[in-house]
């Protein structure tokens, strides 16, 4: 496929209005979704942003490369802006953008699609076609540009062949979290600066189509050293004995030389190997967590403890829901509600997958820190923390605690010979991790942390009605803040350590916070239609059923859109939601399933009273503070 049967006339903008990223972006968004490519143009913007949150797209050399692979887009293409006088895109090299080429790939996006994005990338990185782009006087001269140096599938082929495998080779790996441009730009930076230097070198690329020009054993095997720029995980224990350089993929395109050179002089450390997978970051910089920042390690850590939870959250407290249609007692054997299924429900869902959750929690933040020698020991800590009472604090520092045991082994133990490295992810790492976290669970961990779990879980008892109203406002507010993000999933942790540990209030008002904004959002687009356009009305539609499900994100493209409105308007009327579940005293032993659990609640009517009510204030609020809209 050729790249300009991706960009065309009507995806090319010549004269960029905007001076600041974020407006350029929003300009080259609605080129995209005047074009018919996008079925969700919020979502689309937001996904992209998602994408510059990571690391900026601006790679230098005048260049910006925005790009999302998402559901919102229906046809994948290209947009292409141009600012004569320069867009402050927070680039690398602190310069100006003055190309911007935005990539909108679809989610189910085939090779032939990928393969003519990644290209686009490579031929940007050539001084010659960006000076033409920069002179062209046309639409119809960018588009004579591109087909000019664009190579047909054959050409492209045959120079994606594996070079032979020759002794003193230098090899490369590049990969970036979308694997559709910095991947490919950092292979073609490093491939022209290596002919450059007379050196031989292939690079494997890591992209959204899959992994292209994979090193061979013997290659691997005959290279001096290998040159690993890559922002997500890509398979590194085949570099074990190597020396290898280990990046950002954006040094790739920035500082090919240097990492060419280096590599040549072999002045790159032995990699160890992890006794895991794939990393593409050393332990250190694993530990610390992509940014380095130790906040942003911790959340990193924790949510991938989270997220790989939730599962077990949601699955087994639906089916626990489901065995209360026959009685809230129905699993009793001593109840005369008792019933045979119910009870196989909440044996399966209570007794077994919520049970797992603390175990689950830990394991996987210790997985996040130390890769897989990190989860056993982060497994057994969280199941100890399980038996002891210690709940979800002792889980978390289970987590961590696993995690960074397994980093001090895998320092500790550096001296073993290479000939017997794997002993240590099947011995070493499990015997001493699981023996060091295990002693210090037992012995230091859990007693203060049960104590501390049952004052808390009797402090939150004793609450008067003021206190109570005080936190349920508090929890609902965090629900609707950032919706999804770091405070939403911290309200939400909350509530499930509290249910862990017997007390059923704050996540009445957990859940019904989090309904609120998707549901206000579609009451408003129902009663004030004219504040709304007609693609958001429709979508409101959607936010019914999200709302209900208890699916917060679904609010989300309203919000970014128009934050200053949305988000303070969602936040008042999750906290009064939160604020009149505790009034009402409600209790949900449920940790999710929205409305559809409302039944197992204590006051089923007044919780979903606290929920519509909620929904309505901020509804009203939107009507009164949004301006009204005018279709096209």
């Amino acid at each position: 496929m050729k790249i300009t049967e991706l960009l065309t006339k009507h995806t090319i903008k010549l004269n960029i209005e905007s001076k600041e990223k974020e407006n350029v972006i929003d300009e080259m968004v609605t080129v995209l979704d005047k074009a018919g490519k996008l079925n969700d143009r919020q979502a689309y913007k937001e996904a992209i942003l998602n994408r510059e949150s990571q690391s900026s797209t601006g790679i230098g050399e005048g260049i910006a490369i925005p790009h999302a692979k998402t559901a919102s887009v229906i046809n994948p293409a290209i947009a292409f802006g141009r600012s004569k006088d320069g867009v402050d895109y927070e680039s690398l090299d602190g310069q100006p953008a003055h190309l911007v080429f935005m990539i909108a790939a679809t989610e189910g996006a085939n090779n032939t699609h990928l393969e003519a994005l990644s290209r686009l990338s490579t031929l940007l990185m050539r001084e010659e076609i960006r000076k033409q782009l920069l002179e062209a006087e046309s639409e119809d001269a960018i588009i004579d540009i591109i087909n000019q140096h664009d190579k047909d599938d054959d050409e492209e082929e045959e120079e994606a062949a594996p070079a032979p495998a020759g002794k003193g080779k230098i090899l490369a790996v590049t990969a970036c979290p979308t694997g559709i441009a910095h991947t490919f730009m950092a292979a073609d930076a490093l491939k022209e600066k290596a002919k450059e230097l007379g050196v031989e070198i292939k690079v494997e690329t890591n992209g959204s189509s899959g992994i292209k020009h994979k090193l061979t054993a013997q290659e691997i095997e005959d290279a001096p050293a290998i040159i690993v720029a890559a922002d997500k995980q890509v398979e590194m224990e085949r570099f074990k004995g190597k020396r290898v350089l280990q990046v950002p993929v954006t040094a790739g395109i920035r500082r090919p030389q240097e990492l060419i050179e280096k590599a040549v002089n072999q002045d790159a450390p032995i990699y160890q190997g992890s006794g895991g997978g794939s990393s593409a970051q050393s332990d250190e910089n694993e530990a610390k967590g992509s940014s380095g920042g130790i906040g942003n390690a911790f959340y990193k850590h924790l949510m991938s403890g989270v997220s790989n939870m939730l599962p077990f959250v949601v699955g087994g407290g639906i089916l626990v829901a489901i065995s209360f249609f026959w009685g809230i007692h129905s699993s009793d054997p001593n109840d005369p509600s008792y019933n045979t299924f119910a009870a196989a429900l909440n044996f399966i869902g209570g007794d077994n997958a919520l049970k797992l959750i603390v175990a689950v929690l830990a394991g996987f933040i210790a997985m996040s820190i130390a890769d897989r020698p990190g989860f056993a020991p982060g497994m057994v800590g969280g199941f100890m923390a399980t038996q002891a009472n210690a709940g979800f604090l002792g889980g978390l520092i289970a987590g961590f605690l696993a995690g960074y045991v397994v980093i001090l082994l895998k320092k500790v133990f550096v001296f073993i010979p290479q000939s017997l490295d794997g002993l240590k992810p099947v011995l070493i790492y499990p015997l001493f991790g699981i023996f060091i976290t295990g002693v210090l669970m037992q012995f230091v961990i859990n007693t203060p942390v049960a104590a501390f779990m049952n004052f808390l879980t009797d402090w939150l008892q004793s609450l008067g009605t003021g206190n109570l109203v005080l936190m349920g406002i508090i929890l609902g507010g965090m629900m609707a803040i950032d919706m999804g993000g770091p405070l939403n999933k911290a309200a939400f942790t909350f509530g499930i350590a509290m249910i862990d540990a017997g007390n059923y209030a704050p996540h009445a008002a957990i859940m019904a916070g989090g309904m609120v904004p998707p549901l206000g959002i579609a009451l408003a687009t129902t009663i004030f239609r004219n504040k709304f356009s007609q693609r958001d009305r429709e979508a409101g539609i959607t936010c019914y059923f999200m709302g209900a499900a208890f699916v917060t994100e679904g609010a989300i493209p309203f919000a970014a859109a128009d934050p200053l409105r949305v988000i303070p308007a969602a936040v008042v009327g999750a906290a009064v939601a939160g604020g009149l579940t505790e009034f009402f005293r409600v209790t949900l032993p449920a940790p999710h399933g929205g409305i559809f659990v409302a039944f197992i609640t204590n006051h089923p009517l007044l919780y979903l009273l606290s929920i519509v009510i909620g929904a309505v204030v901020m509804a009203i609020i939107l009507g009164i503070v949004k301006k009204p809209v005018t279709d096209k």
